[in-house]
């Protein structure tokens, strides 16, 4: 599961970094966010009619199109498992027709840890707590998740355009912590993961599946961060520190 994320690049690092000329003068994007949470509306990638790439802001948390409410879907789709993503309900029709990037430069992940207790009857007695942690890339280098986006149509006639991110099994560094990662797309993989779309026989979506596997772990770092994390009022960069 991927829960929580980090974005330390502004919007011109972003354009930079994924050769953007399209949906930046109108948006509004705060130059950094340490602690972005589930349901608050962040950048995404996708193309445009033209195939060309744009930036725009949706909410975390996938609706699907069909969703009569937003309270059916609050926290269940923020990420999509890699493994029945081409089958899903939910995430098929994206998976074919409306893939994206989401741009980060980090990620955390809680780790249970038992501690032994100091007081009380009994002096084995243990208790657990979790500590969170920093994923980066060794090269500090912003990256992309793999994600999917949907557009719903509110009752009243509004649109809500939201995204997922898409979840693999864990390199040898995040398997010390998780038994999930958020798919890291390497950026040779940007333009077959945002093409248009695919035809329902397997050879493109299993072209496109292959893409969805474990980041190298030998290329990211792991540290401790901060508990305060774990609050989505905290967002400040001291949150990279465990201390």
């Amino acid at each position: 599961m991927c829960g929580r994320y980090l974005r330390r690049s502004d919007k011109q690092r972003i354009a930079e970094t994924f050769h953007l000329a399209k949906g930046l003068a109108h948006l509004v994007l705060p130059p950094w966010d340490y602690n972005v949470a589930p349901t608050t509306f962040q950048p995404v990638i996708r193309t445009d009619r033209d195939g060309e790439r744009e930036l725009t802001l949706m909410r975390w948390g996938l609706i699907p199109n069909f969703a009569r409410d937003l309270k059916t879907f609050a926290l269940s789709t923020i990420n999509a498992r890699a493994e029945s993503i081409a089958t899903s309900a939910i995430y098929r029709g994206p998976f074919e027709r409306r893939r994206c990037l989401v741009p980060a430069d980090g990620f955390y992940e809680w780790k249970e840890i038992t501690i032994p207790t100091l007081f009380g009857p009994d002096p084995s007695a243990k208790a657990s707590t979790k500590q969170p942690y920093a994923f980066t890339l060794t090269n500090v280098e912003p990256f992309a998740f793999a994600g999917l986006w949907d557009r719903w149509k509110d009752p009243a006639g509004g649109t809500l355009e939201s995204f997922t991110i898409i979840t693999t099994t864990p390199n040898e560094l995040t398997a010390t912590v998780h038994d999930r990662m958020p798919v890291i797309l390497r950026p040779s993989d940007y333009d077959l993961w945002l093409a248009a779309n695919i035809p329902t026989d397997p050879a493109p979506q299993l072209e496109l599946l292959s893409l969805l596997r474990p980041y190298p772990a030998e290329r990211m770092a792991a540290r401790q961060a901060h508990p305060d994390v774990g609050n989505v009022r905290n967002n400040h960069p001291g949150l990279l520190n465990s201390a």
